[in-house]
């Protein structure tokens, strides 16, 4: 499912106005690195062409906004040149705690109607100016006489997208489409996963300072939030532990290697931070329980940097009661023979976001 791509009524000015339109490449611009990926349409469905991630210093994103453009954009340009990458359009994403998404139920009507009726729906719900945020809409679902359309509302405050388009534009790119993470990674669902009918499965992305969950049913999303609590605690309880630098901690935390070190010092380190995260995914479950009126929860799928340390999974699977693995954002895609394959097992989970965004295309829904 493609849902609302927030710069379609972007103002591009500024722009070489003589640039030929190349082909796209997605950019996930994170909090502590910047994730490229590069995925062509086939028959047969979608071959990944390139990928790469480049570190961020702490300082670059700092709340939902780009803080050091100099920095963000220095390493735009070090991710695509490294990478060959010709593409000169970008397909971006903003983080879902940016955005404010609202349902509503509104009369069956068509669609010149709704657009009109919209913006009007949107004032009572929405706790912004509409002239201050770019708004989108997708019509979700009908109740069974037709009467009635379910409809979500996005909204993101305009200030927040221009940070993220400026620097685009200033490393000599084009932004073509702004998505929404928590909507990437359902497209990355739906390109790697076969939908079953009446089936709730949970996303969870383990950013560097933020988690984010969607719960999705029937391939929608119906549910959608985020835990100010990621990788970085991880590494932290690491650095601490084992009075280590930062650059040792994170290079621990992901191979498990360290001179001196045994992974049992790494399991028993980061079972703290393990079950602070597990309790705090399982206490926004139970909300999400209470105001559902559907059936329990099939299976979770974890994606992001720290998804893989040891015992999380485990953890979160015997706290919930439900089937916890790791997310496979490539498995329905082919891979080209210039993509080294240990990199991308290394880096997948990473790469989530990306891969739900490298399949939009400009008009799609």
């Amino acid at each position: 499912m493609k849902l609302p791509a927030f710069w379609n009524n972007i103002n591009l000015a500024g722009l070489n106005p003589f640039r030929k339109e190349g082909g796209l490449v997605a950019l996930d611009i994170g909090s502590s690195s910047v994730k490229m990926v590069e995925a062509i349409g086939e028959k047969s469905g979608y071959r990944l062409v390139n990928a790469g991630v480049l570190p961020l210093p702490p300082t670059a994103v700092q709340n939902n906004m780009i803080a050091d453009k100099d920095v963000v954009v220095k390493t735009i340009q070090s991710l695509i040149q490294a990478n060959g990458i010709k593409a000169t359009r970008v397909i971006s994403a903003v983080p879902g705690r940016a955005v404010i998404i609202k349902k509503i139920q509104l009369p069956a009507q068509g669609e010149a109607e709704l657009e009109a009726n919209v913006e009007f729906e949107a004032t009572n719900v929405i706790p912004e100016s509409l002239e201050n945020v770019n708004l989108d809409y997708q019509v979700l679902s009908y109740t069974e006489d037709g009467s009635k359309m379910e409809v979500l509302l996005v909204a993101v405050k305009k200030e927040i997208i221009n940070s993220y388009t400026q620097v685009i534009q200033e490393a000599g790119l084009t932004p073509a489409i702004m998505d929404v993470d928590y909507f990437a990674m359902e497209n990355m669902y739906e390109a790697n996963y076969e939908i079953q009918p009446d089936t709730v499965v949970g996303l969870i992305h383990i950013g560097a300072r933020y988690t984010s969950i969607n719960m999705l049913r029937n391939g929608v999303s119906t549910f959608t939030g985020d835990l100010q609590l990621g990788g970085e605690a991880f590494t932290e309880s690491l650095v601490q532990g084992l009075q280590i630098s930062y650059d040792q901690a994170e290079s621990f935390k992901v191979t498990g290697l360290l001179e001196g070190k045994k992974g049992n010092d790494l399991e028993t380190l980061l079972k703290p931070p393990c079950a602070a995260l597990v309790e705090e995914i399982s206490r926004t479950l139970s909300l999400y329980a209470g105001m559902a009126a559907e059936e329990g929860i099939h299976s979770i799928y974890l994606s992001g940097g720290s998804a893989k340390v040891p015992g999380l999974c485990p953890l979160l699977g015997e706290k919930l009661g439900v089937p916890v693995q790791l997310a496979e954002p490539f498995r329905g895609f082919s891979v080209a023979k210039n993509i080294d394959k240990s990199y991308l097992a290394d880096s997948a989970l990473v790469l989530a976001v990306g891969a739900g965004l490298s399949i939009r295309r400009p008009g799609d829904k």
